[in-house]
């Protein structure tokens, strides 16, 4: 049971300019509300270390740290890690869209940086897929604090770019990934379902757990324009001047068919689907990711 947390307002963490920061503050006010954590003895403090036990050698301690924290700890190897998570994030031109004050790839950023934060915390390791028709950057799992450092980094460059082919990019993604892991697709899925359904069995059949963050802007959803508006494919770059009020019922229909669809095949498939809004708070799909590695455990 995780309790609401105000500071977690996709609105207000948004208005932070340093993605580091806002990382460090999502994930620490909503481990603060975590009644239960599976993260117990969760620490925002050493990542790079654990404490020293029965068959370390004394080597091997940080005797710097020892005089700052009066405890001992030894340095950890990435051998040592829980978990190896693969975060794939959606930088195609659709994820620009945006009804409010943060667009969909600003809040897949945000995500991105929350989870990676928590599982380094947690020693895991975490990889890093950027994409639009193609993987466009690969950064390798790794669990240290400066790894941190250099996803986040990534991140904040980020931009859109045009194209999308997200099933050619799971099917690239899934043939660099050579041992079994988390993978965390974090995209709006503008592409046909079908394909993008063949890209995500790829990765079952070669031994992963898959968890989709589904990012949709609030309009996306509820289609509530009221007066006639000229709508702009980012991809395309096409136009079109229409009411709205007359496409709607026909839109929703499609649009919800779209979304059934991804549902009722992850759901067949063991594949955890989440549904995200923009403008929700970042702490529910924490807590859906919390559910994941619940269970990986």
């Amino acid at each position: 049971m995780v309790k609401k947390n105000q500071y977690l307002s996709s609105e207000i963490i948004s208005k932070l300019d340093n993605l580091h920061i806002i990382a460090k503050k999502v994930v620490e006010g909503f481990i603060v509300g975590l009644h239960k954590s599976p993260y117990h003895g969760f620490s925002v403090e050493f990542s790079d270390h654990r404490s020293y036990g029965p068959g370390d050698e004394v080597r091997h301690i940080d005797w710097k740290l020892w005089g700052k924290t009066n405890r001992f700890f030894v340095k950890r190897y990435e051998e040592e890690t829980n978990l190896k998570a693969h975060i794939m994030i959606d930088q195609s031109g659709s994820m620009k869209y945006s009804s409010h004050s943060i667009n969909k790839l600003e809040y897949s950023k945000m995500l991105a940086a929350s989870l990676s934060y928590m599982l380094i915390k947690n020693q895991d390791s975490v990889g890093l897929y950027m994409f639009g028709d193609a993987i466009k950057k690969i950064i390798s799992p790794r669990s240290t604090q400066s790894h941190l450092n250099t996803l986040i980094s990534q991140m904040e460059q980020m931009r859109t770019s045009t194209k999308t082919n997200i099933s050619k990019s799971i099917h690239q993604c899934a043939e660099k990934i050579h041992k079994k892991g988390l993978v965390i697709l974090i995209s709006d899925l503008m592409d046909d379902p079908k394909d993008v359904l063949m890209g995500l069995k790829h990765f079952l059949y070669k031994g992963h757990e898959v968890i989709i963050f589904h990012v949709l802007d609030p309009q996306e959803i509820d289609f509530n324009f009221k007066e006639r508006i000229r709508f702009k494919d980012f991809e395309s770059s096409n136009e079109i001047l229409t009411d709205p009020r007359q496409l709607k019922r026909t839109y929703q229909k499609k649009f919800n068919e779209f979304i059934d669809f991804y549902k009722r095949h992850c759901g067949q498939n063991k594949i955890d689907y989440v549904s995200i809004r923009t403008d929700e708070s970042l702490e529910n799909a924490l807590s859906d990711y919390l559910l994941k590695r619940k269970k990986l455990n």
